[in-house]
């Protein structure tokens, strides 16, 4: 066998002449997760997350290596990256993994850096020489090598001095095991795994890029609100004045979102009337989806509502009970939206001159105009939408959800958010995604903060398991967000049209419990559920009409809706969406899941009747041995609606939840603390 030259610890594989004609190396780092798409888009995560890393790294033969997580944000410079070494946790697999937090509400990357460790393979061959009985004399000549070439590398720092005494300690050692003994103390090896050799470093070929968004992004409970339809006179819009009258009741609900539909002037024609009729009768207020008239364009405000002085008003009440508010921005305009005389050349017109209108066959929209982001003024159009966006975070806006995205190129769309969120990196973007699975995860590895989702459409146990077992374990979790709307103003589900009351108080817990991000448009919490006959519509849409409500009718679920949110509040395990997990429940009307939080520390269970119409019974079967709880050992038991509290033993336990008085339950489990002799309670 030929020995390496003498001094050669840190060898490269490849020579250079051949560098250029191959693509591995001498040390491979490979299936780094987390990563999207080959480090192509973003992975997200909220501030105070920690960021977990995990890869395979190895090498030929049985040398040591020693590699590094490093961390950086975004804009900071080349160099400024924060390093922490990564830990051998599966040696057979060759599997390392580091963890840090990340504090700020910014962009991070991060990478890996790997290096041949001589000093590591210098302690671990030595100690099984001594366990052995070998002789030892070379390699401690070999590791004082090393350790004078590491002396060198700290050079004027503040471990000089360290050196200098394990130099002393090791020239002061009477023999050569005392000196082994010296070398391969705790001061040694603290020293030399602070100055390694790393001239010769692989550095992983991708440097990745994590979004950390503020907390909302992941824990949130959205109140949407018609702007227009919150007052009291069902003959006129309501003003920002009423808007700000209903948000103490908003938030003492649990709220700390407030949604609006658009609020700009509404085109004039076109204009469709009451139930989407083609045309819209004297009086008729149109579809705020129509935006744009004379009265202005995206940057306006309808007048009837007020003036963008009494929309920051009612920015800054929201704040001041601790809401956000976020604004749905849709790209379309109205015919008479003040961009078509002015830029002619974004719009498409037909062979007749006339405009083309928006249409998804063989449903038409006369009242609307799309946008054509395809041409040569695609950089002017792209700059005047970022702008949108711009001027409405000056009004304290902090929210967007976007109508219809996927009928936008999705370029523009990771251009626009990476452009408002560099600049405003608290904004949070929602793709209202209903469309295919491919374009829905596509507009969130773009940027997206949070997506709708099937959960809309998903009523029975299995389907949902599947489904959102899907969201929060599969590879989507990394950078898709799913928001649970039970209903929205476009769709009301056959379940709720048939369920009636019982089918909203399902949907709620099931969309509040099982993503950590969920939504209530209003009029839910008065079980409004008249539907367009044969048709997930509802009749007499406020889309298209004013619309005033008695918020306190007969019948509402709201005091349920305050205790729901407040369960969430009080809950951190049900802050968190990927700890979501489904337990066995005997009856397949009754679906049982359980969230923790990682140090056990508040373990909640819920168990939902899916049937709208009749009580149901099912034993529940508990993880007591992922609870830490033995087959025999007591747990204590509070369910959160009605406050009951119980002792109960072992898995499985029988309730019956009945779809009129209580369809959920929703179960805090403790650890029953036992006290014997050996550890007296005083």
């Amino acid at each position: 066998m030929a020995h390496a030259e003498t001094g050669e610890h840190h060898r490269i594989a490849t020579p250079d002449e051949l560098a250029g004609a191959v693509r591995s190396r001498s040390i491979v780092i490979q299936n780094v997760r987390p990563e999207v798409d080959g480090g192509r888009y973003a992975i997200k995560r909220e501030v105070g997350d920690a960021l977990t890393v995990d890869a395979e790294i190895f090498k030929d033969g049985h040398a040591k290596i020693a590699a590094v997580l490093k961390v950086k944000r975004y804009a900071d410079a080349d160099d400024a990256w924060t390093e922490l070494p990564m830990q051998l946790v599966n040696p057979g697999l060759d599997a390392w993994r580091a963890s840090i937090v990340l504090p700020e509400n910014t962009r991070y990357v991060y990478t890996i850096e790997a290096w041949d460790d001589p000093w590591a393979t210098w302690e671990h061959d030595v100690g099984k020489k001594i366990e052995a009985g070998q002789d030892v004399n070379l390699e401690v000549i070999e590791g004082r090598r090393l350790i004078d070439e590491a002396k060198t590398r700290a050079a004027g720092t503040v471990d000089d001095d360290g050196f200098r005494m394990l130099i002393e300690r090791m020239d002061a050692a009477p023999d050569t095991i005392g000196k082994a003994e010296v070398m391969r103390s705790n001061q040694a090896h603290d020293l030399m795994n602070r100055w390694p050799d790393r001239s010769r470093a692989i550095a992983y070929d991708r440097q990745l890029e994590v979004m950390v968004d503020p907390v909302r992004a992941r824990y949130a409970a959205w109140y949407e609100m018609a702007p227009r339809s919150q007052g009291t006179d069902p003959d006129k819009s309501a003003t920002f004045d009423d808007c700000i009258k209903r948000l103490p009741d908003i938030r003492e609900m649990g709220f700390d979102v407030v949604y609006l539909l658009p609020i700009h002037p509404i085109g004039k024609v076109n204009r469709k009337g009451k139930n989407n009729a083609v045309t819209a009768e004297p009086g008729e207020p149109g579809s705020p989806y129509a935006i744009g008239s004379d009265e202005g364009g995206h940057k306006a405000v309808h007048p009837e509502l007020g003036t963008e002085e009494d929309f920051r008003r009612f920015v800054a009440e929201a704040k001041k009970l601790g809401m956000e508010v976020a604004m749905d921005i849709a790209v379309q305009c109205a015919p008479d939206h003040p961009w078509i005389k002015e830029h002619p050349d974004w719009f498409e017109f037909r062979p007749d001159g006339s405009i083309r209108y928006a249409e998804n066959p063989p449903k038409k929209y006369q009242d609307i105009v799309n946008v054509n982001f395809y041409g040569g003024h695609q950089m002017e159009l792209w700059e005047e939408l970022r702008t949108v966006f711009e001027h409405w975070v000056d009004c304290g806006v902090t929210i967007f959800r976007v109508d219809n995205p996927h009928t936008k190129p999705v370029p523009f769309w990771e251009w626009v958010i990476r452009q408002v969120k560099d600049k405003h990196p608290e904004v949070i973007f929602l793709s209202e995604a209903f469309t295919r699975p491919t374009m829905l995860h596509m507009l969130a590895k773009v940027g997206f903060s949070q997506s709708y989702t099937y959960f809309t459409w998903r009523n029975f146990r299995h389907e949902l398991e599947m489904y959102l077992t899907e969201l929060t374990q599969g590879p989507g979790k990394e950078y898709l967000r799913p928001n649970f709307f039970p209903t929205t103003p476009d769709i009301l589900p056959e379940f709720l049209q048939r369920g009636g009351r019982a089918a909203h108080m399902i949907r709620l817990v099931l969309a509040a419990t099982t993503s950590s991000v969920y939504g209530m448009y209003n009029g839910y919490e008065l079980i409004e559920n008249t539907p367009v006959p044969g048709k997930e519509e509802f009749l007499d849409s406020e889309k298209y009409q004013y619309k005033v409500r008695d918020w306190d009718a007969p019948g509402n679920i709201k005091d349920y809706v305050t205790e729901l949110n407040e369960i969430r509040t009080e809950n951190p395990a049900l802050h968190e969406l990927e700890n979501l997990r489904f337990h066995e429940s005997s009856d397949q009307n009754v679906i049982f899941y359980g969230k923790r939080t990682f140090d056990d520390s508040n373990m909640i269970f819920v168990a939902v009747n899916l049937d709208p119409f009749e009580p149901h019974s099912s034993v529940l079967s508990f993880p007591l041995e992922e609870l830490g709880i033995g087959p025999d050992d007591a747990f204590a038991v509070e369910e959160l609606f009605s406050g009951t509290r119980r002792l109960w033993h072992g898995a499985d336990h029988e309730v019956t939840l009945d779809p009129e008085e209580n369809p959920a339950m929703i179960f805090r489990v403790t650890r029953w603390k036992q006290v014997d002799y050996y550890n007296p309670s005083y």
